[in-house]
């Protein structure tokens, strides 16, 4: 990995006014990471996978939830934020080797561009182009394909992840925005929206069930719940997390509970209680196909409401 460099790219990217600071700075790990402040939220974005570290809204507490125990080193995951999924979810469909979840969160992502929109909000733009990867990523995808990531951050946060097929042949992708959300006490949370909806209960060997009212936590969670385009709502009692998602089939719900999390090791201790992850996907029975030269856009935006 070729670290970028800090000073061209505040060069190239960065500016500051009286509502707006956008400034690349060397984080944890030594990775660069971008911090983005307006008049109405503010945020952190690791170069490595254009991860999502850290989203506070004015007048609100962090959303994203983002371990204590989190390691940052090169080529690594970290635990919370909001990693990107992609070119597949879940273990790779031919070959165990290849890491779970894509290589899109563990590689540097290239800045295309920044912009601040309004005094409200600031927008930034991140590529990742396979032809231009490793030669190991390159033989885990070898077909060309541009991931293309666009963050508007200000009182929403709102997140676009564009696939563009370059080869000559059909793709298929699977993909999620993996967010990890900041809870007060995920015992007492319920996520609405889901009622009614057939998922696949990993704890059980993937069992396909269907869910009776909302969901709830009070054991390990890990499903994915299928044909589920509409949006999904977070109450933790203190506050509401409205998650409003365009080109996105599945939703993936997540906790490890303590059992897990205590094997798991960068959790912290009782970290578990304080995140859920609810994700806004395409995968399993939802993969989506893209034909050459096309595209395929997951756009979701998150937006709080107080209680």
């Amino acid at each position: 990995m070729i670290t970028p460099d800090i000073e061209q790219l505040n060069k190239d990217f960065s500016f500051a006014n009286e509502y707006h600071s956008l400034v690349f700075k060397t984080g944890k790990g030594n990775i660069p990471v971008v911090e983005i402040k307006n008049d109405q939220s503010r945020a952190t974005i690791s170069l490595q996978g254009a991860h999502v570290l850290s989203w506070i809204p004015a007048g609100e507490g962090d959303v994203i939830w983002l371990s204590n125990e989190a390691s940052f080193a090169e080529g690594k995951s970290v635990r919370g934020g909001i990693p990107i999924c992609w070119p597949w979810f879940g273990p790779h469909e031919d070959n165990a080797a290849y890491p779970a979840h894509g290589f899109a969160r563990t590689v540097l992502w290239q800045v295309m561009s920044t912009e601040a929109v309004s005094a409200d909000e600031t927008q930034i733009t991140f590529q990742l182009d396979t032809r231009q990867l490793d030669k190991i990523s390159q033989k885990m995808w070898p077909l060309p394909t541009t991931a293309e990531y666009r963050l508007i951050i200000g009182k929403t946060l709102t997140m676009e992840l564009t696939t563009l097929n370059h080869s000559d042949q059909a793709i298929t992708i699977g993909q999620a925005l993996h967010t990890y959300f900041e809870v007060d006490d995920v015992s007492h949370v319920s996520v609405l929206g889901l009622e009614g909806k057939d998922y696949l209960d990993k704890t059980e060997g993937f069992k396909r069930k269907i869910q009776a009212g909302p969901v709830t936590i009070s054991t390990e969670v890990d499903r994915v719940y299928l044909g589920t385009p509409d949006d999904v709502v977070i109450d933790d009692n203190i506050r509401k997390i409205l998650i409003k998602k365009q080109g996105s089939q599945s939703t993936v719900v997540w906790n490890p509970w303590k059992a897990v999390a205590d094997k798991m090791g960068d959790l912290g201790a009782d970290g578990y209680l304080k995140m859920l992850c609810v994700e806004s996907a395409n995968a399993a029975d939802d993969t989506v196909s893209i034909q050459a030269g096309e595209s395929y856009t997951l756009r979701v935006t998150y937006e709080i409401e107080g209680l």
